[in-house]
């Protein structure tokens, strides 16, 4: 099964290199890289072209944010399946794409589990997210998976379309809430670690950041779910980052 990594960056020469590094390094050799950059100002491009991946999507140009580009992601990506690789983080070892490519042959849907560090020098863990089976009605409880580990078949992204540019910080979580709430696909979760997250991003970068996402969360639950106000998740949910930061379980 071919597999596509998208690839979203801007201004991001100091750790993209880490990131396509461990693209490389995978043993799955059907898979694809697409670069989405956002016309960045720096050496990020420069450092993109100098691996030589001949057959890698490289797209360059002005977008609306991080959501925008991977919306471009999903519209240029020729694999069977897909997922997302930030350019600031890496895979956490060069079999995730076999496990993935080996899940996706059974189901449609899979995801695993992120350790959260703070720089790819050390790759010292700072936190670490572990995931858990899904089921029908999760994410009114408060669950959802790690995004960076969310790979889906060709057939689920084209049924649940592209990221809704209404939400700056929680496109993801609804994205994954349409494609398992709204549908009946096979969904897996692997007790593996698939991602080394660099913290600092989007959803991680400070406390008025995590109050929008968990709002725009809320906003998401409302339209599809039929919450209310306020809802069982809304508490559940950041109660349910707690252990990430307690967790120590081995790779």
């Amino acid at each position: 099964m071919r597999i596509s990594v998208v690839t979203v960056c801007f201004n991001s020469v100091k750790t993209i290199g880490y990131t396509i590094e461990s693209f490389l390094r995978q043993r799955h050799d059907d898979k694809e890289l697409v670069v989405i950059d956002g016309e960045s100002r720096d050496d990020t491009l420069s450092v993109v072209h100098s691996f030589g991946i001949e057959d890698a999507i490289v797209i360059s140009e002005p977008d609306s944010g991080v959501f925008d580009a991977m919306n471009k992601g999903l519209a240029a990506f020729s694999g069977e399946a897909a997922g997302f690789l930030n350019s600031d983080d890496r895979f956490a070892n060069d079999g995730v794409l076999s496990e993935i490519s080996a899940a996706l042959d059974e189901i449609d849907i899979v995801y695993g589990d992120i350790d959260f560090v703070s720089d790819h020098d050390t790759n010292r863990v700072v936190r670490r997210w572990r995931g858990a089976p899904y089921y029908k009605g999760a994410f009114a409880d408060g669950w959802m998976p790690p995004h960076p580990t969310f790979y889906a078949r060709r057939d689920v992204i084209d049924a649940v379309g592209y990221f809704d540019l209404r939400y700056r910080i929680a496109a993801d979580y609804d994205y994954m809430l349409r494609a398992l709430e709204l549908h009946d696909y096979r969904a897996g979760y692997i007790s593996r670690v698939w991602v080394d997250m660099m913290v600092g991003g989007n959803s991680t970068s400070g406390v008025g950041a995590y109050l929008k996402g968990n709002l725009e969360s809320l906003d998401a639950r409302r339209k599809w779910l039929n919450s209310g106000m306020i809802d069982k998740a809304l508490i559940a949910k950041p109660l349910r980052k707690l252990p990430q930061f307690l967790a120590r379980r081995p790779r």
